[in-house]
């Protein structure tokens, strides 16, 4: 078959990866791609906000399933109009994404159907927003309530820092993404990713990762998009994938199929796991990105298999294999990021990292520019490091990362800390 896939990040490349690998699948297309992508299939250029071009490619093309990768196109309704066309397409519909596309959405949708979530209030204005705060005290977390490419999320340690981050947001810091916000209480605990294949009614768990946001080792810094992420995480017992499962993404699917929008695609929930146990941080309705670079590699079954059975709703008589090896991604990012990263600068070693036992590169923001390969990004490549243990996953990674000749580039030098300080004892 035919198959297009939408993105051009490290979680496009990996998903490339892994579906270039599928014995049903005999041409591959990647739109936009990146230079990594172009090793797995081939790059098409394709106004992805162009619903009817894309949809006028997969019809010439004789595409037979598309995927996509980011959330922006999903939010946009992408994978309503390729379905309109008779074009099958593995992603949630619009009114679905809204899971991602607005946490007020999502937090009333806890509300409606009793799925554990830090309690919240969800604001239009500076004032009622600083007012909430004054009565709720610090720490408290701040959020632009729509798509801010995983950097709207202020973590205000006191109560002039989440002043500051409301009016940062209602004064247009993130666009239109923070016209609302939603103000939530500081939840304590160890965060993880839960990953769900879901079809509409059925879920299928996948593998569980953690991922480190904070731009600086130790946890500290700004926000970004993710900075490395590693597999499993070891926080996540089978117990608590069980809690998880019975206690958020299943009312979740009921919810959702109850207000007649039935969520097919990857349910990807943020946790807290907190002394009552699971709680949601937060929906994002696509593979996260860098926990899909550790993700891909410990699949040991076809990948275009399931995206198929989500799109047909017959998830409930399927199953995948992953392999007991650990997996961790190192992101190494472009000087400036998560503000304004520095492109253009040449990246050279990749082979000899790749050459390493154990090593894969993922690239995200690059760019082939002749012979050379350049920085075209913040997020630039995304090094993955396999291993019997988180430990051993790491150390290859961090190997690999020395192996790259990169002067303009930075990543941190921490990524898996708690599961190997769990593995050390």
């Amino acid at each position: 078959m035919k198959i297009l896939l939408i993105g051009s990040g490290g979680r496009e490349h990996a998903l490339a990866w892994a579906i270039s690998g599928s014995p049903i699948c005999n041409r591959l297309y990647v739109s936009p791609g990146n230079p990594g992508t172009a090793q797995c299939g081939e790059n098409v250029v394709l106004d992805i906000d162009d619903h009817a071009a894309v949809v006028a490619f997969c019809r010439l093309q004789g595409i037979d399933l598309v995927v996509v990768g980011p959330e922006g196109p999903l939010v946009a309704g992408i994978a309503d109009d390729l379905v309109a066309a008779g074009i099958k397409t593995f992603g949630p519909s619009k009114a679905a994404a809204q899971l991602e596309g607005s946490k007020a959405f999502t937090k009333e949708l806890c509300a409606e159907f009793d799925i554990p979530t830090a309690g919240f209030g969800r604001f239009r204005d500076a004032a009622s927003a600083k007012a909430y705060v004054a009565t709720q005290g610090a720490p408290i977390v701040i959020k632009a309530d729509g798509l801010a490419a995983g950097k709207g999320v202020v973590m205000a340690q006191t109560l002039d820092e989440a002043n500051e981050a409301i009016e940062m947001m209602f004064s247009g810091g993130f666009g239109t993404a923070g016209a609302e916000i939603v103000i939530e209480e500081w939840m304590i605990g160890e965060e993880a990713s839960f990953f769900a294949l879901c079809d509409g009614r059925h879920a299928l768990a996948l593998a569980s990762a953690q991922d480190h946001k904070r731009v600086g080792d130790g946890d500290t810094g700004p926000n970004t998009g993710g900075m490395g992420a590693y597999s499993p995480a070891p926080v996540m017992t089978r117990e608590l994938e069980d809690r998880v499962m019975a206690e958020i993404i299943a009312p979740t699917l009921a919810g959702m199929e109850k207000r007649g929008m039935p969520f097919k695609g990857i349910l990807y929930a943020g946790l807290m796991i907190t002394a009552q146990g699971p709680k949601l941080i937060e929906y994002n309705v696509r593979f996260g990105d860098p926990e899909c670079e550790v993700l891909m590699p410990r699949l040991k079954s076809d990948i275009a298999p399931a995206f198929l059975a989500a799109c047909d709703g017959v998830l409930d008589s399927f199953d995948l294999r992953w392999s007991d090896e650990a997996a961790l991604t190192v992101v190494l990012a472009a000087r400036g990021y998560p503000g304004t990263p520095e492109k253009g600068s040449v990246i050279r070693g990749i082979a000899k990292a790749e050459a390493q036992d154990g090593v894969l590169v993922f690239h995200a923001g690059t760019k082939q520019l002749a012979a050379d390969l350049v920085a075209d990004g913040g997020r630039v490549l995304n090094v993955v490091g396999l291993g019997k243990s988180v430990g051993e996953a790491q150390r290859r990674a961090y190997a690999a990362v020395d192996a790259i000749d990169w002067p303009e580039g930075f990543c941190r030098r921490d990524i898996g800390w708690q599961a190997v300080k769990r593995e050390e004892g």
